[in-house]
């Protein structure tokens, strides 16, 4: 096909979410599609610690055939079985009890996020990343049919679709939204849903009230610990759920099981939904961590002992947004919708987001004179379920700390906590791009681009 008719994708942003479409594109119509990622860092790497696939993400990796290369970093690659996925603990007293046991038909599956996010580096063509790209802005009119992205560096590029996959943060969002907001203003000046006040809100990130203290530990020292002490390594093979008031503490193994992944969190509901003052991301001591769980069962004072080189992170969401996409732009995984990670469910959206996009924009009959009628299906589509995922974490969050309206009711919380999952098996990821591509041809044929905003 001529360079000249090809569909030309650019995407802001190279994790897990980005690199993802980016693989998914290239490896369903290469001749149809040129793909660019643009990412500010000089390299594609991950930080953070540990990341959980569950069903519906893992059959798009093997969809993509990545399956047998993402199985190779698994901490236990997924068989197709039925797989504990969360022990509920009370730990926050001296003695504590597991009250529920949370069993999914598929398995909760952990990696550690940097090698996830390789395998993804690994299967990206040549060429198509370019480094040190930190785009400070998009423009584009309604005569032409490009967009073009200025980047901080001075130079420029121009594509077809942009899509900001460019996190919490996002440019591509704000961008967005202050031109959402700037063609309502001379309807309204209020802060009323739809204003041009409101949606220049409600695209900044806000914090959730929680902070995390993340950790990571080499297994073999905990197990000399855990084994001293005549408590076996159950605790520290499983995925554990820590529960306290205002407190929880997930863990597991990742990395082949060589390194002990822990997250505590601390929720401040006088914070929630505020601006966090400081930074998002900090070290932390061990003592700072230590005093957190003081008080706790012995157990968790043990894992906190070790946790040396932790780091502290404000949980920081978005509220839910009224759009994803507007023109030519649309966004995936955090810029979208950035969730706590109370369901662990946030790499496994973006992946979700790249499915369903990488599905329409190689579709046959996806041009570039009716883009928006795909990124309008892909909003239509992705919307509902991402936005209720996001809802369900911070709901997740709750009940791990005993401040839902089921209180200390194990269990209630028990039942309560396996509903929360039932999203997973409300239709599969085939079924929804299926149902996409049926959304984009009937838009096609209606010429009907839908309300957005």
């Amino acid at each position: 096909m001529s360079e000249s008719l090809r569909l030309r994708v650019a995407i802001c942003g190279g994790g897990i979410g980005g690199l993802a479409l980016a693989v998914a594109l290239t490896r369903s119509k290469p001749q149809h599609i040129q793909v660019d990622v643009y990412e500010s860092a000089p390299s594609l790497t991950e930080i953070g610690a540990g990341i959980a696939m569950r069903e519906r993400p893992w059959r798009i990796l093997e969809s993509w055939g990545l399956g047998e290369e993402f199985a190779k970093v698994a901490d236990a690659p997924p068989d197709g079985s039925p797989v504990l996925g969360f022990v509920f603990r009370r730990s926050d007293i001296p003695q504590g009890f597991d009250f529920h046991s949370h069993v999914m038909p598929y398995g909760h599956h952990q990696f550690h996020r940097a090698h996830f996010l390789n395998v993804f580096v690994n299967a990206l063509p040549q060429g198509i990343a370019h480094l040190g790209k930190r785009l400070i802005s998009y423009s584009s009119s309604p005569s032409s049919s490009e967009v073009t992205l200025h980047f901080s560096d001075g130079s420029t590029a121009t594509c077809d679709v942009l899509v900001g996959a460019d996190g919490v943060k996002s440019v591509v969002r704000t961008q967005m939204y202050n031109e959402f907001a700037d063609e309502q203003s001379t309807k309204t000046k209020d802060h009323h849903p739809g204003s041009g006040n409101y949606l220049k809100e409600i695209s900044a990130p806000v914090w959730s009230g929680w902070v995390a203290h993340r950790a990571l530990i080499p297994m073999d020292k905990l197990k000399k610990v855990f084994e001293a002490k005549g408590r076996g390594v159950d605790q520290l093979m499983n995925t554990m759920m820590w529960c306290g008031k205002d407190k929880h503490i997930v863990s597991y193994p990742i990395a082949q099981s060589t390194i002990f992944n822990m997250v505590g969190f601390v929720f401040h509901p006088e914070g929630e939904g505020k601006r966090y003052e400081g930074p998002w991301v900090t070290n932390v001591s061990t003592e700072e961590v230590q005093q957190q769980y003081a008080g706790w069962e012995d157990a968790v004072q043990d894992l906190m002992e070790h946790a040396d080189g932790a780091s502290r992170w404000a949980i920081m969401h978005l509220r839910p947004l009224p759009a994803y996409s507007k023109g030519r732009v649309t966004l995936l995984g955090d810029a979208a919708h950035a969730m706590t990670p109370h369901q662990g469910s946030g790499a496994g959206q973006a992946i979700e987001d790249a499915y369903i996009l990488s599905r329409l924009l190689s579709h046959p009959c996806t041009t570039r004179d009716n883009l928006s009628f795909a990124l309008s299906a892909y909003e239509y589509i992705r919307m509902p379920l991402s936005q209720h995922v996001v809802r369900a974490s911070r709901e997740n969050g709750k009940m791990y700390e005993f401040n839902s309206i089921y209180g200390e009711d194990y269990n209630e919380l028990g039942h309560r906590l396996d509903a929360q999952w039932s999203w997973l098996w409300w239709r599969t990821p085939e079924e929804e791009a299926e149902r996409a591509v049926q959304v984009m041809l009937g838009k096609i044929e209606r010429k009907d681009v839908g309300k957005g905003m």
